[in-house]
């Protein structure tokens, strides 16, 4: 089989949106409902899951180099153990949700947690370094790739954000229901991927010194960490903030799905513009719609979940520009300084990993000391102010710092 039919092959491109769907449905979601679930059905403090949360993101310190190390040196096993992680991932997710854990509930949560994320972190780190070799064979190179992966798992966010609520009534546990769909759609998806996963390109290892001592690299990688921490942010108190502060409980499903799908639909449009204009423009554009969303919600209250669906719209626009274009141009460099892109996207998947563990330590513990408790009735007001600002005003700040660094950094907008 030639390199152009390994890798250059358009057709192959809706394996990559079905790959990228599951992926991103065993990840952002189970932020949002994980900690939610199981405060709410087992009554384990915020303050503990943040904890468990920010430990295992502590353990992806070293977890995810050494992940993105061993990917650079399967060659021709990689197939197997690519089926062998997706299987960890659909049981750790079975796990998770079932009805009645046979241990302690925190403990149970941090076992299947860890063996959801550790499947997540190995399956992510080889998806985007293929495609590093993927992109080079199509006509519109990463960008490309990126609109059709991106956009399948932000659709795949958007069936995650929304199937525990369409389950609600139809079961007993509507997200033990989730994880069995779960784990047949991942099937199905393990099995359109396994082509892809032949070694016919023999590029030797990157040692992880060589990505870091990249003025580019390092400053995407930067880049990365400061700009996906206000979606942390926003998706840690997300359900919260609709249930609580906008006193909306049942839209949180709907604005979820609305959030993500404005999103996903929004990608392609944005790779287009990246090709038309430059990638960095574009993205500046973005980061500004996205403080002008987040400033917007400082002002709503009870009954405002009307003008918060517009929000969520204008908001996840933004997060479809950063889904796409931020890999896409991490990409191109690592075709550049390391064309396996194992240790490089290993360092990528800590950063956009540690963003969501940094939101649950510091945000959830924050709120339960306020006052908040999960599920409540009321909520002192206390809790709620401080539950907007969290929301609203933390975010803007963070997005601002993003454009800052984004000024003084010189993307490369070739194919």
């Amino acid at each position: 089989m030639t390199v152009q039919a390994a890798y250059g092959q358009p057709g192959r491109l809706p394996a990559y949106a079905l790959f990228g769907a599951v992926l991103s449905g065993a990840g952002l979601p189970i932020y949002i409902y994980a900690p939610k679930f199981f405060a709410e059905t087992h009554g384990v403090s915020l303050v503990a899951l943040g904890a468990v949360l920010f430990g295992l993101r502590l353990f992806d310190v070293v977890q995810d180099p050494v992940l993105g190390w061993i990917s650079e040196r399967l060659r021709g096993a990689r197939g197997l153990v690519m089926a062998f992680a997706a299987g960890v991932l659909a049981l750790s997710m079975l796990g998770l949700f079932a009805d009645s854990p046979p241990l302690g509930p925190l403990l149970w949560f941090g076992l299947t947690i860890t063996g959801l994320f550790t499947a997540f972190s190995f399956l992510s780190i080889n998806f985007y370094a293929r495609g590093v070799t993927k992109a080079a064979h199509l006509p519109g190179g990463h960008v490309q790739l990126a609109a059709w992966r991106e956009s399948g798992a932000l659709l795949g966010i958007c069936l995650a954000a929304i199937a525990p609520t369409l389950l609600i009534g139809l079961t007993d546990n509507p997200f033990g229901a989730f994880a069995l769909g779960f784990a047949a759609v991942t099937a199905v998806a393990a099995i359109l991927m396994a082509p892809e996963w032949a070694d016919d390109l023999h590029h030797d290892p990157t040692p992880i010194g060589t990505i870091l001592s990249d003025p580019l690299a390092r400053r995407l990688l930067l880049l990365a960490l400061i700009n996906a921490t206000p979606v942390a942010v926003s998706s840690t108190l997300f359900l919260f903030f609709v249930e609580s502060r906008l006193d909306a409980p049942g839209w949180e499903g709907p604005l979820l799905v609305l959030f993500f799908l404005s999103a996903a639909l929004s990608a392609p449009l944005w790779s287009r513009l990246a090709q038309t204009f430059g990638t960095r423009p574009v993205l500046l554009s973005a980061m500004g719609l996205a403080i002008a969303s987040f400033g917007g919600t400082l002002l709503l209250g009870p009954g405002d979940a009307p003008v918060f669906a517009l929000i969520c719209v204008l908001s996840g626009a933004t997060i479809g520009a950063d889904l796409t274009l931020l890999p896409a141009a991490f990409a191109r460099r690592m075709a550049a300084i390391s064309p396996q892109g194992g240790q490089g996207f290993g360092l990528w998947s800590l950063v956009n990993k540690f963003t969501l563990a940094f939101a649950a330590v510091a945000l959830l513990p924050l709120l339960e000391w306020s006052g908040f408790q999960a599920g409540a009735p009321a909520q002192p007001d206390a809790a709620l102010t401080l539950l907007t600002v969290l929301y609203a005003l933390v975010p803007s700040l963070l997005k601002l710092l993003a454009i800052g660094l984004l000024l003084a950094t010189r993307l490369e907008d070739t194919p």
